[in-house]
């Protein structure tokens, strides 16, 4: 039966629909959602209990991984539902769990209300865990009519969500007081949950898992063979790496490179683009700017002792972690130019683990909670536009003894905060039983 929010949500789609459909990018998401995301699931056996597990995106995906990894441990007889919402976080769900035997993944639904009921009556889930601030009402009022209990994982309020829900606080209230704990990443965000309505005695203050899935190391297995491979001398040149950078920040990059060399011939740049789509965009964008490019997927040969050092594009997928390996000084993209709340920021936690010198910009909210524990910590620097990206890189060039305190200091970071996973499987099992 049709209620309220799904009646919003068909006339939000109405009014919105001459955008959808005259913007080619648009009308392919909006399509998309639509084909995949109405709740169309082949049942599941039940012979085992399930916990649905909703990551919305790469991020999210990756903070599953030690979840799902202790939860098997304790529970042998647990199965799971893992679903995701962008393509990105698809795509790594498929390569971490597309061959397991107890796990199924699905697209999560659209909040309408039918396509809720149909997840729910294929499934039949026994808990469901929602990673941050996956939250909608629909399917939380499905969940609560079925006694299926929902657990809300990693939880963050952004400074823009919180005041975007407080002009909602009835309905957001609502949601709140139906999730049966919420486990939050730090004070701050507690604060903000319990302000909009959530029952302070649900809310548990547990830290971030994203901090339990970083590797805590001094080096990346096959560093060396990827240094060799692309013409990396750590020991002798200094390497600039900027992982998961999006659009408009290469342009300041080079542009920046291109001072830095002047004073640091031989300093190595490598630029890893966040979207692998855009890769044959960058290389041109590199091009543009009269450096030669090397791209890591044509395995082309160093040339020697070039005047000019070539720009390296990692234009492959899983390779960032080696990359940050090899680097001297990581600029961790998404940001310094502002692409839309949803992208505020990259994950700093894995250079931080490797105990690199880290420098972002000021969008981060996506990690405001570890930004704030590594600022505190003096781990890391940020930048609030070209010129100070290029003026702390230089910083940490002329003083590398500085430089190689920081990354400790970070890496120290991540791991006095591991932990938060056991504390969320405790708090899941509590509910299961």
């Amino acid at each position: 039966m049709l209620n309220a929010y799904d009646i919003a949500y068909g006339l939000g789609v109405g009014l919105a629909s001459p955008f959808w459909l005259a913007k080619p990018s648009a009308r392919r998401k909006v399509l998309g959602a639509f084909r995949h995301r109405m709740g169309k699931v082949s049942p599941r056996d039940q012979t085992h209990p399930a916990i649905l597990l909703h990551a919305v995106s790469l991020g999210e995906v990756n903070a599953t991984t030690a979840l799902v990894r202790m939860l098997r441990d304790r529970r042998p007889d647990l199965h799971y539902i893992i679903s995701t919402t962008t393509q990105t976080g698809w795509d790594r769900a498929r390569q971490l769990y597309g061959t397991d035997s107890d796990i199924i993944l699905i697209r999560y639904p659209l909040d309408f209300s039918h396509a809720v009921e149909r997840v729910l009556d294929a499934l039949h889930p026994a808990l469901v865990v929602l990673m941050e601030l996956e939250v909608w009402p629909n399917f939380l009022g499905r969940c609560k009519q079925r006694g299926i209990p929902a657990i809300l994982a990693n939880g963050r309020l952004t400074t823009r969500s919180f005041a975007r829900y407080k002009l909602i606080r009835p309905v957001a209230a609502a949601m709140f007081r139906r999730l049966n704990r919420l486990c939050v990443q730090d004070e701050i965000y507690a604060e903000r949950f319990i302000e909009l309505g959530a029952p302070p005695h649900h809310v548990e203050i547990t830290g971030t898992m994203k901090f339990d899935s970083a590797l805590i190391a001094d080096r990346v297995e096959g560093d060396h063979e990827l240094a060799q491979a692309i013409g990396l001398g750590p020991a002798l040149n200094p390497v600039w790496v900027c992982g998961s950078t999006g659009p408009g920040e290469e342009e300041i990059i080079l542009r920046q490179y291109r001072e830095l060399l002047k004073r640091f011939s031989r300093l190595r740049l490598v630029i890893v683009p966040r979207k692998p789509e855009r890769f044959d965009e960058v290389a041109a964008l590199i091009e543009s700017f009269r450096f030669r490019v090397l791209r890591r997927s044509r395995r082309e040969p160093m040339p020697v002792d070039p005047p000019i050092p070539p720009v390296i594009l990692g234009d492959t997928m899983g390779e960032l972690r080696t990359f940050y390996s090899l680097a001297t000084i990581v600029f961790v993209g998404r940001s310094l130019v502002d692409l839309g709340s949803r992208q505020h920021g990259s994950d700093m936690i894995e250079p931080a683990a490797l105990a690199k010198p880290i420098i972002v910009g000021p969008f981060t909210a996506n990690f405001a909670g570890a930004v704030r524990k590594l600022r505190a910590a003096e781990a890391l620097l940020e930048a609030d536009d070209g010129p100070s990206l290029g003026e702390s890189v230089r910083v940490l060039l002329h003083t590398p003894t500085e430089a190689t305190a920081m990354g400790k200091r970070a890496q120290d970071v991540v791991r006095r905060e591991q932990g938060a996973t056991g504390r969320h499987v405790e708090a899941i099992l509590g509910l299961l039983r």
